[in-house]
């Protein structure tokens, strides 16, 4: 019997989007994750600024960390601001922490942040995804799909 599909995150928010991953990855599969913020990040990230453009996921240990992702300072904060690349905790089961490091270790495959987003409590969360990479002729492979939709968008459309 088929899997049923997984259910889609509850994004009500969504602050921050890599949307270069798709393009330089095959997602295989995705997570949700806590992540562990200071005061200033979680508004800094409220008033809709933060990057995750060129940041990766690694395993520290028994830990999952977020390194590269770029929450710049908040300008009312004061003294107490944060380190705008400080590499952050993500919070993850330890059953998906196992399979995350048993996918990196024995498959290759990355870990990649698709999107940081507040949920419908208003935690900050992060998409994760297992990811292998893509070739060259991969990439031309999508942006040849991508342009045909296009088209084909248009077609439809001229001719009604």
């Amino acid at each position: 019997m088929a899997k049923p599909p997984a259910a889609p995150f509850d994004k009500q928010k969504v602050v921050a989007e890599n949307r270069r991953a798709r393009y330089d990855y095959f997602v295989e599969e995705r997570f949700e994750a806590g992540i562990e913020l200071k005061g200033t990040e979680v508004k800094a990230l409220r008033a809709g600024e933060g990057s995750i453009a060129e940041s990766y996921a690694t395993m520290h240990g028994e830990e999952v960390v977020l390194i590269n992702s770029h929450i710049p300072e908040y300008k009312s904060g004061s003294w107490m601001n944060h380190e705008p690349r400080r590499q952050r905790k993500l919070l993850l089961r330890k059953r998906e922490i196992d399979k995350l490091n048993g996918a990196i270790t024995r498959q290759g495959l990355t870990l990649v942040p698709l999107s940081i987003y507040f949920n419908g409590k208003g935690r900050a969360k992060v998409e994760l995804a297992l990811a292998r990479g893509k070739k060259v002729h991969d990439k031309r492979e999508t942006i040849k799909e991508r342009d045909w939709k296009r088209e084909q968008g248009r077609l439809l459309r001229a001719h009604g």
